[in-house]
């Protein structure tokens, strides 16, 4: 074999071990790839307590309640399952009721989610590109075409 040869053989092998390096890494983070999930997600879907996940949809019309301590309760819905959510912080500016938003955090034991960090929209066009389609699949979707910055 020249030289020229052996380079080649050694190139192909190492792309081939990273190419299945790359296919193992995706098969085992298969679920995790999603950008968030949504409430259907989470209810169809077994989430073993104190897993990581971001959850996507709007927020319930009349669920917002505020605390005295920054503690605040809502419902995140994508029009077909509900999810109860808690948070503690101050909430973004643009947050409130009927608009998109994606929070970061676990579920606990009693199927509260209790998040960490909340993502509302950045401005009158803005939803997840996500939730506008569940939204337009499910015949809900009232705005013009969603925008996913």
């Amino acid at each position: 074999m020249t030289r020229k040869q052996m380079r080649l053989t050694l190139i192909g092998s190492a792309g081939a071990v990273l190419a299945v390096a790359l296919g193992l890494i995706l098969f085992a983070l298969n679920d995790q790839i999603v950008f968030f999930q949504s409430p259907t997600d989470i209810t169809q879907n077994t989430i073993p307590d104190g897993q990581r996940i971001r959850l996507g949809g709007l927020v319930e019309e009349g669920s917002i309640v505020r605390s005295d301590n920054a503690q605040v309760e809502f419902r995140v819905t994508d029009m077909e399952n509900v999810v109860q959510v808690t948070y503690k912080g101050i909430l973004p500016d643009l947050f409130r009721e009927g608009q998109g938003v994606v929070t970061e955090g676990i579920i606990g034991t009693n199927g509260i989610f209790v998040a960490d960090s909340v993502l509302a929209k950045h401005d009158e066009n803005y939803m997840p590109k996500e939730v506008a389609e569940a939204l337009k699949d499910q015949g809900h979707w009232q705005g013009g075409e969603a925008t996913a910055n």
